[in-house]
């Protein structure tokens, strides 16, 4: 049992999440300008027993070094920002906060899937630039009764599910884990989880979601072949992780066969909050809508998080284990 636990904090974090481990009785440090150049240091400094992180790079050379490390807590969903094989290797412990942040990322989703049939960020600029353009603009097809592909059934993709079907939208998923009891309750289409069965669907889908999380299988699961198998003039969102997309085949579909798609994440961005950038992805020639890795930057997706990051802390405070664990760690063991 860990009367006080030393918590290092590497990244912005609710203070009402802050109080609550303070009120726990941890020592908290917030250390929100850290990255994984000086992420080592601090460890050392501070020998935390847990480390949370929300985009701060873990990676296995920070990690190898943690003396004190006992476990790191991704304060999200998605944990591709840690090494979690060298973590296991060394006995750390990673936890993640599963569908606290769901809703957010189901609402900007939800956004660009509007976004992009009304095309309302062209609108805004031609009117800003001085220019009247209703005849272009006056052909959105409308969401109600077109068919919505979600590709991942997680928290995420089932509250994108639940708004769509709101909009009248025929929704169909692919998801490894979606049974067919499932998708009755949901009232959606299921399709068989391999790539096959998903590009044999993508050309009579108006819009595809996708809610996957960074994995081998998944990796550039959305590639050539894919949006070569996509409607013309169909939407593509990616809300998931970078990885997922083969960038300079997005860009060539959108170009070549009038894709109209919206990204929220992208192959190595930036960890840094705010720094010079490009992508490619940017120059693409159409109708793409880029915000950016926002999807769970809400304050009620934040609290939610915040609260979760304290439980987990809390049970490592009381009974010497880690819960929501993703690496191969016991939990009793961490």
């Amino acid at each position: 049992m860990a009367a006080r636990p030393t918590v290092l904090i590497a990244d912005k974090f609710e203070a009402s999440g802050v109080a609550e481990l303070e009120r726990l009785g941890c020592n908290v440090t917030v250390r929100p300008d850290l990255d994984a150049a000086t992420l080592p240091a601090a460890l050392a400094e501070l020998q935390p027993e847990v480390l949370v992180v929300r985009s701060t790079k873990v990676p296995a050379g920070v990690i190898e070094g943690a003396a004190s490390l006992r476990g790191i807590v991704r304060a999200g969903s998605g944990y591709d920002n840690i090494d979690t094989d060298a973590a296991a290797a060394k006995g750390v412990a990673v936890c993640n906060c599963p569908g606290m942040n769901a809703v957010a990322v189901a609402e900007l989703t939800i956004g660009h899937l509007i976004g992009l049939d009304r095309r309302i960020p062209e609108q805004d600029a031609e009117l800003r630039a001085g220019h009247w353009n209703k005849k272009e603009y006056s052909k959105a097809r409308g969401l109600k009764g077109r068919h919505l592909l979600v590709i991942g059934t997680g928290a995420i993709g089932t509250e994108v599910i639940q708004r769509a079907k709101a909009f009248g939208m025929r929704v169909h998923a692919q998801s490894r884990s979606l049974r067919d009891e499932t998708a009755r309750a949901l009232g959606i289409e299921p399709i068989e989880y391999t790539r096959e069965a998903l590009h044999r669907a993508l050309p009579d889908m108006d819009a595809v979601s996708v809610h996957v999380a960074s994995t081998p299988d998944t990796r550039d699961l959305c590639d050539r072949a894919f949006f070569g198998a996509m409607k013309p003039g169909a939407i593509f969102i990616n809300t998931s992780r970078g990885d997922i997309v083969d960038e300079p085949a997005l860009v060539d579909a959108v170009s070549a066969r009038g894709l109209r798609a919206a990204i929220d994440v992208y192959r190595d961005q930036p960890s840094e909050k705010q720094t010079a950038w490009s992508t490619p992805v940017a120059s693409a020639t159409g109708v793409l809508h880029l915000s950016h890795h926002c999807g769970a930057s809400t304050d009620q997706a934040q609290l939610a998080v915040a609260e979760e990051v304290c439980r987990i802390v809390r049970e490592f405070r009381d009974h010497a284990r880690f819960v929501n664990v993703v690496n191969n760690i016991e939990p009793a063991s961490a």
